[in-house]
């Protein structure tokens, strides 16, 4: 019995012990959780985030036929594009395209710690790779509008996927017969056409971990690491030489890679690809076959990880691009989609900072489609801030096309639609333009073409079939309230012309130094002769309005320009004009203030001016000058 005793008392102390470690296998995955229910929701609920997705998906392509499949193989890394344009169409629903990307990181963490046998301790670790994948979508900008690279949002993920995947597979392989060194041939000549550059990472891993690896020879270690090396420096060579001449040679190390280059290159973008290389070739020379992976402190873990994600999001969030100009010019390109006018004034109404001229003339063309501009016009704050980019982005490829289709320019938006096609790769905004276009100017041929390439489409299908519908039914269709405004305003010469990609000044001059046409076609070329501020250019459109709209009340902007030019040259009698009893107080208002603040700088004029003027012409003349049109 005494015995007995003893060993329950020595059994005792083991048993609490081991009570108090808590296997791997239960929180390891904390702080996946964690992180993907966090990204997932700050996706889905900010606004300003569904529209770059929409924007992300708006700027991309995908068809379910064989022949995009080929065309995508011709260069390196063409699978990667293929699956990374096939999964950037969900998000044409945010939801759904937010939980594949999800999805892929959590599969890509899960073949982290089965490829470096990551322990429950350092579970955390498993974030940084996913942080930096994110960041090289979110921090894009203006980028998203110029990348040549297709499928961008995915293809970085989901070639980390199956690199890493490569790696854990040459792991596992048996070391007999040199079959893990015959792999890394094999990976680097059957997988570099598929995945490019992340190929190459690959093959660069395997060379690495090798010396990790306990069950291998010292002479092995370093065969399979100078093969390694060879396959990197030869492969994409040979490649070049007889499969991919059409590819630029300098690119061939690193396809599938996004180009950050303009005039120059901008390094800069590159970190997050730099950095993430880094992590796995450190988990890679770190590499152990045996870790402990049981946790011994349980609430110790739990803050520790909640700290680590917290720490990581912070620092994602410190990087994400959100400039709240660029955010707001994509939720107004979204409203003006879909004819939302109301929606795309609400947005600029919220403008705080100085406005882009993007925005500027976004919400110009909302008021003249709600035929409000002529009141409303100065009652949103105006500016010309430059694009928050590193290289110069301009108005045309960020809302030139769909300025140009708006405002009945159709050969202009076709032009620039055919050109960034074979620029930057063809796009469903390219060809939503390009049917539309040719079914208003009646090129049915073309148009059908068209419609063809985007019923293949998953998300664009239905609209394809309903333009298609339209443009056999044009004669109702003309009248329908998306085109009747466009069809109005093609009241103009057709003769050639060059906007040297300047889209505002063209549009100005185009309408202002023209006359005639429908009403609507009169009215905006007296809006553009306002806009020039040019007193010459402005009193035939005036009167030319005032004779279209005999007995109508004339629009307060018309007026204030008339009384002040008027007043200002007398070289035209204004006596008998019905000025508002407003426009002359204003203006007598604004003068005797102009008085007062004599000897003052316009920009030391402007906070005294604007809460009460600000919404006049005549703050706008005499306050407003040299803004830049990009």
């Amino acid at each position: 019995m005494v015995n007995k005793r003893k060993n329950v008392e020595k059994q005792a102390p083991s048993k609490l012990k081991t009570s108090a470690i808590i296997p791997a296998k239960k929180l390891f995955w904390l702080p996946a959780i964690l992180w993907t229910v966090c990204i997932a929701l700050i996706f889905y609920f900010l606004n300003k985030e569904s529209d770059f997705l929409w924007k992300v998906q708006d700027l991309n392509l995908f068809l379910y036929t064989p022949l995009y499949f080929k065309q995508q193989m011709v260069v390196p890394g063409g699978m990667l594009t293929y699956l990374g344009t096939y999964f950037t169409q969900y998000f044409y629903h945010t939801w759904m395209g937010v939980l594949m990307l999800c999805g892929w990181w959590i599969l890509l963490m899960w073949i982290i710690k089965r490829t470096f046998n990551i322990p429950a301790k350092w579970a955390s670790l498993m974030l940084y790779p996913i942080a930096l994948l994110l960041i090289t979508d979110v921090d894009l900008g203006y980028w998203v509008f110029y990348l040549k690279l297709r499928g961008h949002f995915f293809v970085a993920t989901i070639g980390t996927t199956l690199a890493i995947t490569l790696v854990w597979l040459y792991r596992l392989i048996p070391v007999r017969y040199y079959l893990r060194t015959l792999f890394i041939l094999i990976a680097a000549i059957a997988f570099y056409p598929l995945l490019g550059f992340y190929a190459l990472l690959a093959v660069a891993l395997m060379g690495i971990i090798s010396w990790r690896l306990e069950d291998w020879k010292n002479g092995q270690k370093g065969l399979a690491t100078i093969l390694a090396i060879v396959c990197i420096l030869f492969v994409p060579m040979i490649y070049y030489r007889t499969v991919y001449y059409q590819t630029s040679f300098d690119n061939m190390w690193w396809t599938a890679l996004p180009l950050f280059r303009t005039d120059r290159e901008h390094v800069a973008y590159y970190i997050p690809y730099y950095l993430l290389a880094a992590y796995f070739v450190v988990l890679s020379l770190t590499y152990r076959a045996n870790r402990d992976g049981d946790v011994t402190k349980k609430l110790r873990f739990v803050l520790c990880q909640c700290l680590q994600v917290a720490l990581i999001i912070a620092l994602t969030w410190h990087f994400w691009y959100k400039d709240a100009n660029f955010h707001r010019e994509l939720a107004m390109l979204h409203c003006i989609e879909q004819q939302d006018w109301e929606g795309a004034l609400s947005e600029a109404a919220q403008q705080e900072e100085e406005p882009t001229r993007a925005i500027v003339l976004m919400k110009n063309l909302s008021l003249f489609r709600l035929g409000r501009q002529g009141d409303e016009m100065y009652r949103y704050k105006t500016g010309s801030a430059s694009f928050n980019a590193p290289f110069q982005a301009r108005l045309i490829q960020v809302v030139g096309r769909m300025l140009y289709y708006n405002y009945g320019k159709l050969n202009f938006c076709y032009r620039w639609c055919l050109e960034d096609g074979v620029e930057y790769g063809w796009r469903v905004e390219f060809y939503r333009y390009l049917i539309q276009c040719a079914i208003i100017n009646g090129e049915k041929q073309v148009a059908q073409k068209y419609i063809n390439i985007l019923k293949q489409t998953k998300y664009y299908a239905d609209w394809a079939q309903e333009q298609e519908d339209l443009m056999n039914n044009w004669e109702t269709a003309k009248e329908d309230k998306r085109f009747a405004p466009i069809i109005q305003l093609m009241s103009y010469r057709d003769e050639l012309a060059s906007d040297n990609a300047f889209v505002e000044t063209f549009l100005l001059y185009q309408f202002a130094y023209s006359d005639g046409g429908t009403p609507l076609y009169q009215e905006q070329t007296l809006l553009s002769a306002l806009q020039m501020k040019q007193i010459e250019l402005f009193w035939p459109h005036f009167f030319n309005y005032a004779n279209l709209h005999k007995g109508e009340r004339m629009p307060r902007h018309y007026q204030e320009a008339a009384f002040l030019y008027g007043t200002l040259e007398h070289k035209v009698d204004i006596s008998h004009m019905p000025f508002d009893k407003q426009v002359i107080q204003d203006y007598r208002e604004f003068m005797e203030l102009a008085q007062r603040c004599k000897g003052m700088t316009e920009e030391q004029m402007k906070p005294l001016f604007y809460p009460r003027f600000g919404h006049t012409f005549y703050y706008d003349y005499y306050l407003i000058r040299k803004q830049k049109s990009y």
